[in-house]
C-alpha cells in the first residue's frame, strides 16, 4: 500500500512550516524551527515534506489563508530541497522512491513559485542521484512539456520546461554520455527543437536555452539537426518574445566558434539583425546579447572580414550603446568625493598571488596561474522558510562600474573591430569624437573618451596625427567635474602612453609626455576613489611603456606614491602596490640609488609592519617586495632580515594549518588562504636573489624553521601555484645559497622525481601543470651544476628517464619539452660517466630540441654537460656526427668563443679527428660549406 501521512502530525508540520516564517514573534520562530530541526530526525520526514509541496491542499485543519498556504508549500518545498542536497545518501531508498513519484504533481501547481520550487527539489534529486538514478523523469517532463495527455495547463507545461532546463544546464556532459547504448541527448535535441515551436513563449524561450547550453560540447545529437536547428533560428529571429530573441542572439554566438562554416552564408542577415537588436537599447539585456556577436565574430578569423562591409552600421551602434544609461546614471548619482571615507569589507576586491616564474629558464613559465574573478563561493545554503529563486540571476543594483554591461561589451567590441579594420574604424568614429568629446552633457563626453580610449590600439597610426591636440584636451578633462569623466579620461589617457612615451624630441616630451605623467600622477591622489584607482591603473600602464625613461622622475614619482600611502583606504592600496612593483621592475638597479630607498623603504616597512599575517593585504605587499628586492640588490639587505622571518613564519604557519586541517579531515577547520604561502616563497626566493651571497647564506642558515624543511612541504603541495613557486626557489637556492641546501637534497630530490611524472598530471590544470614542470625542470638543472655524482647517483636513473621522456614527447609544450632537454645537458656537467651509456638514445632529440632554444647561460651549461656526454661514448653516435658537428658550427660565434664552451667543442671535434680516417674528407663533403667554413675558421677543422 502506497505511503499515507497521518493527519495530526502533517498539521502540526505545516503549522511549524507557517511559523517558522513568523520572525516577528521569536518566541513562536524558536519554537518552530526548533521542532523542525527535531523533524528532521524522522526517517518520514520528507515524505510529508513531498506530500505538502505535492498537494493541491494543505490541511483543512489549519483554518488559514490562501497565502499562508502557499508560503507552508514554499518552505516546505525549501526545506525538501535542502534534505536532498544535504543529506541524499541518508534517505532511504522507499522514501526517494515516494519523493520521484509524487514531486512532479507540484509542478502543476497554480501558483508560478511552487511550481519553481518543486522544480528546483527535481534537479537537485537528479544532481544527488545521477540520471540513472531516475531513468523515467526526462520521458515524463517531455510528456508534459508536450502536453500529450491534452489535459495538461499551460502553466504546467512552462513548470515543466523550467525543470527541464535546469537539468540540462546541471547535467550537460551527464546526458552525453552512452547509458546502456544510448545517449539520452539522441532524444532530448529533437524534442527541445520541437518545443522552440511552442505556443508559450516561456517554454519557446527555456527550450532554445537548452539547446544553447549544449552548443559548445559539440555534441552529435545536435550537428547532424545543425541546419533544422539554423532555419528555426532564423525563424525565431522575429519573434514577439525578446526573451526568445535573446536566446536567438546567444545562439549565433556559440555558433561562431562551432560551426562558423553554416554562419558564413548568411553573415549580410545576420549583421543587419544584430544591428537592429542591439538597437532596442530600452531592453538592455537583449541589446547585450546582441552586442556580444561582434566581440565573437571580431575575433574569428574566417568571418571577421565580411563585418568589413558593414562598418558604417555597426560601428554607429555601438558608439551610441557607450552613453550612460539613465538606470546607471541615477546609480552613479552617489559618486563624489569620498576619499575619507573607509572601504566596506564587499568593496574590497579578493587579489591573488601571481605564480612564480622559472626567472632564469630558457622560455618562461605562464605565471598567469590565478583567476583575478574573485573567490570562488558555494551556492549559499538556505535556511527553512528562506526563499530561493533559481531562476533570477539578473543584477539590478550594485555599481554599473563593476558589471558586465551594454555599455561595456560595445567598448570592446569596438576596440576589436578597431583591431582588425583599423583606419577605417577611426574614420566612422572621429565624427562622433568631435561632435561628443566636449559635448555640454557629462554621459556624452564621457562616452566619446572612453570610445577614443577604444580605438588607441587598433587605430593608432589614424589617430596619431590627431593626438597633439587630443592629448592636452583629455589633460584638462582630468580636472573635469564629474568624477567619471575623469576615471574614463585616466583610462584612455593610458591607453595612449605608449605614444607619449616614445617620442623623441625632447620639446616634444616636454610638451606631451611630461603633462601626461604629471596629470595621472595627480589623478592618484583625487578626492574620488574611483579616480584614484583609475589614475593609479593608468599610471602603472604608463610605467609599462615608459620603462627606464622615468629614471629621471623616480624622486617625484616616488614622493606621490608616499603621499598615496598615507590617503589610501584599503581598495586602492592594492594597486598602489603594483605601481610601486612595475616601477621596480622596470627602473632596476635604478632604484637603489639611496635618496630613492630612503624615501621609498620606510613607506613599505611601515605597512609591513601594519599589515597582520591574516590580512589580504599582505600578498600584494609580499609581491611588491618582491620585485623590489630584486631592483634594489644589495640595497635591500638593511631591511632583509625581519623580512625574510617573517615570511618563513607565514609559510611555517599556513603549512600548519593544512597539516591540522588534513588531520581533521578539514572539519571544523578553516583552511587558509594559499596565496599566503605563494607570496612569501616569492619573496623569499627574490631575497636570496638580492643579496650577497654570504648575506643570503646567513638568513637561510639562522632560518627557523629550516627554510629547507618547510620547501619540501611546499614541493609536495596538492596546490600548482604553491609547487610552481616552491620549485622557483629550489632553482634559485641552488644558485646562491647551495651550501645550505645540499644537507637537505636527499628529501627533496625523490619530491622532483616525482613531479617530472608525467602520469600525475592532472589535466584539469593542464597549464598550471605544465608551468610547475617548467619550474621542476629548470630546478633539476640548477641542481645538477652543483651537486655531484656521489649524491646525485641514487636519484640520477630516474631523473634521466623522466626528463627524456618529457623532451620526447610531441604533445607537450615546446617550452617545456626544451626546459628538459637543457636540464639533461646540464646533468652532464657532474654526472657524465653515468649518462655516457645512454648517449646513442639521447643525441638525436637533444639536437633537435637545442636548436630551437635561444641562447642562454643554461643553454651553454647544457653544451658543455652534453659534450662531456659524448666523450665518453663518441663512437656511440656515429650516425649524428654531422648533425652534431653543424650544431656546434651554428652555435653563435661570439657566444663560442667563450672560453670554457669552446674548449668543450674544440676537445670533443679533436678528439673525432684522431678516431675518423681522413676527417676532413669526411667533413667536406658531409656538411654545407657554409658550416664547413666556420669549423675551419673558428677550430682549424
Amino acid at each position: 500500500m502506497a505511503w499515507q501521512p497521518q493527519e495530526e502530525q502533517l498539521v502540526q508540520l505545516a503549522g511549524f512550516l507557517r511559523d517558522s516564517l513568523n520572525v516577528q514573534n521569536q518566541t513562536v520562530f524558536k519554537h518552530a524551527a526548533s521542532m523542525l530541526a527535531q523533524a528532521k530526525e524522522s526517517p518520514d520526514i520528507n515524505n510529508y515534506l513531498t506530500y505538502l509541496v505535492a498537494q493541491t491542499d494543505v490541511p483543512a485543519a489549519l483554518k488559514i489563508t490562501i497565502k499562508e498556504a502557499q508560503l507552508i508549500k514554499s518552505t516546505a518545498a525549501i526545506m525538501l530541497k535542502n534534505n536532498v542536497r544535504f543529506s541524499y545518501d541518508q534517505i532511504a531508498e522507499p522514501s526517494r522512491a515516494y519523493i520521484r513519484s509524487c514531486i512532479l504533481l507540484a509542478l502543476e501547481d497554480p501558483n508560478a513559485q511552487i511550481r519553481s520550487l518543486s522544480g528546483n527539489v527535481v534537479t537537485e534529486l537528479v544532481r544527488q542521484g545521477g540520471i540513472l538514478g531516475w531513468p523515467q523523469l526526462l520521458p515524463q517532463l517531455m510528456a508534459l512539456v508536450s502536453n500529450d495527455s491534452g489535459s495538461t495547463s499551460l502553466e504546467t507545461q512552462e513548470g515543466a520546461m523550467s525543470a527541464l532546463y535546469k537539468i540540462c544546464e546541471d547535467n550537460a556532459r551527464a546526458l552525453d554520455k552512452d547509458y546502456q547504448g544510448e545517449r539520452p541527448l539522441n532524444f532530448l535535441i529533437p524534442k527541445l527543437l520541437e518545443f522552440t515551436t511552442h505556443a508559450s513563449a516561456r517554454v519557446r524561450g527555456q527550450a532554445l536555452s537548452c539547446i544553447n547550453i549544449f552548443i559548445p560540447h559539440k555534441p552529435q545529437a545536435l550537428l547532424v539537426v545543425i541546419d533544422a536547428f539554423l532555419l528555426q533560428l532564423f525563424q525565431l529571429a522575429h519573434d514577439t518574445s525578446a526573451e526568445v530573441r535573446r536566446n536567438v542572439c546567444r545562439a549565433f554566438v556559440l555558433l561562431v566558434d562551432v560551426r562558423p562554416d553554416k554562419l558564413k552564408p548568411h553573415m549580410d542577415g545576420l549583421i543587419e539583425y544584430t544591428v537592429s537588436q542591439q538597437r532596442i537599447i530600452e531592453d538592455s539585456d537583449l541589446a547585450l546579447d546582441a552586442a556580444e556577436f561582434w566581440l565573437c565574430v571580431g575575433e574569428h578569423e574566417a568571418l571577421a572580414a565580411d563585418l568589413g562591409r558593414h562598418l558604417a552600421l555597426i560601428v554607429p551602434v555601438l558608439l551610441e550603446c557607450m552613453v550612460y544609461s539613465e538606470d546607471d546614471i541615477i546609480r552613479l548619482g552617489g559618486e563624489g568625493d569620498d576619499a575619507e571615507e573607509e572601504d566596506r569589507e564587499e568593496d574590497i576586491k579578493p587579489q591573488f598571488a601571481k605564480t612564480k616564474l622559472a626567472r632564469n629558464a630558457p622560455t618562461k613559465a605562464d605565471g598567469s596561474g590565478a583567476d583575478a574573478s574573485g573567490d570562488a563561493l558555494d551556492e549559499d545554503d538556505l535556511s527553512e522558510g528562506e526563499i530561493d529563486d533559481d531562476d533570477d540571476d539578473d543584477d539590478d543594483g550594485g555599481d554599473p562600474e563593476d558589471q558586465w554591461n551594454l555599455r561595456k561589451c560595445s567598448a570592446a567590441a569596438l576596440d576589436v573591430l578597431a583591431s582588425v579594420f583599423h583606419r577605417p574604424v577611426f574614420e566612422i568614429t572621429l565624427p562622433y569624437l568631435k561632435e561628443n568629446l566636449q559635448h555640454a552633457e557629462w554621459p556624452r563626453r564621457e562616452a566619446a573618451v572612453l570610445a577614443l580610449g577604444a580605438v588607441a590600439e587598433g587605430c593608432m597610426s589614424a589617430v596619431k596625427p590627431h593626438l597633439p591636440d587630443l592629448v592636452p584636451y583629455l589633460i584638462s578633462l582630468l580636472n573635469d567635474q564629474e568624477p567619471v569623466v575623469r576615471q574614463i579620461t585616466c583610462w584612455t589617457l593610458g591607453r595612449y602612453s605608449a605614444w607619449a612615451s616614445h617620442l623623441k624630441d625632447p620639446a616634444e616630451k616636454a610638451q606631451f609626455f611630461e603633462p601626461m605623467m604629471v596629470g595621472l600622477l595627480h589623478k592618484m591622489l583625487d578626492n574620488n576613489k574611483r579616480v584614484q584607482e583609475a589614475g593609479a591603473s593608468a599610471f602603472a600602464s604608463l610605467e609599462e611603456k615608459a620603462k627606464s625613461q622615468l629614471t629621471p622622475y623616480c624622486q617625484p614619482i616616488i614622493q606621490q606614491f608616499i603621499r598615496c600611502f598615507g590617503k589610501y583606504k584599503d581598495r586602492n592600496m592594492f594597486i598602489l602596490y603594483d605601481c610601486v612593483q612595475t616601477l621596480a621592475e622596470h627602473i632596476g638597479p635604478g632604484l637603489a640609488a639611496p635618496g630613492l630607498v630612503d624615501l621609498l623603504m620606510p613607506a613599505l616597512i611601515d605597512r609591513w609592519n601594519r599589515v597582520t599575517d591574516q590580512s589580504r593585504e599582505l600578498f600584494p605587499l609580499l609581491e611588491c617586495l618582491s620585485y623590489v628586492a630584486i631592483a634594489l640588490g644589495k640595497a635591500f639587505a638593511p631591511f632583509s632580515g625581519p623580512i625574510f622571518t617573517r615570511c618563513i613564519k607565514v609559510v611555517h604557519t599556513t603549512l600548519e594549518e593544512y597539516v591540522m586541517a588534513a588531520g581533521n579531515g578539514h572539519e571544523g577547520v578553516d583552511l587558509p588562504d594559499k596565496d599566503f604561502l605563494i607570496t612569501s616563497l616569492d619573496l623569499l626566493s627574490s631575497i636570496i636573489q638580492a643579496l650577497d651571497d654570504a648575506d643570503g647564506l646567513e638568513l637561510v642558515k639562522t632560518s627557523k624553521p629550516n627554510l629547507f624543511q618547510l620547501l619540501a612541504y611546499a614541493l609536495d603541495d596538492p596546490a600548482n601555484e604553491v609547487r610552481q613557486s616552491g620549485y622557483a626557489l629550489l632553482g634559485d637556492c641552488a644558485i646562491y645559497v647551495f651550501p645550505e641546501l645540499e644537507p637537505f637534497l636527499a628529501t627533496i630530490l625523490p619530491i622532483l622525481s616525482g613531479q617530472l611524472d608525467l602520469d600525475k598530471i592532472s589535466f584539469d590544470e593542464v597549464d598550471a601543470s605544465f608551468a610547475v614542470l617548467n619550474n621542476a625542470c629548470w630546478s633539476c638543472g640548477e641542481v645538477a651544476t652543483k651537486y655531484g655524482p656521489e649524491g646525485m647517483g641514487p636519484f640520477l636513473d630516474i631523473l634521466y628517464e623522466r626528463l627524456v621522456t618529457i623532451m620526447t614527447n610531441p604533445e607537450l609544450p615546446d617550452s617545456l619539452v626544451e626546459n628538459a632537454a637543457i636540464a639533461i645537458g646540464r646533468l652532464g656537467i657532474l654526472s657524465a660517466p653515468a649518462l655516457a651509456p645512454h648517449v646513442a638514445e639521447l643525441v638525436g632529440p637533444f639536437l633537435e630540441q637545442m636548436e630551437k632554444v635561444e641562447f642562454t647561460d643554461e643553454k651553454a651549461d647544457a653544451f658543455r654537460g652534453f659534450t662531456r656526454i659524448v666523450a665518453l661514448n663518441a663512437a656511440a653516435i656515429e650516425q649524428h656526427l654531422i648533425k652534431y658537428f653543424t650544431v656546434i658550427a651554428r652555435y653563435p660565434a661570439v657566444h663560442q668563443q667563450d672560453g670554457v664552451l669552446f674548449d668543450h667543442f674544440k676537445a670533443i671535434l679533436d678528439l673525432y679527428r684522431s678516431m675518423i680516417p681522413d676527417f676532413d674528407t669526411f667533413v667536406g663533403s658531409n656538411m654545407a660549406p657554409s658550416d664547413r667554413q666556420i669549423l675551419q675558421n673558428l677550430y682549424g677543422v
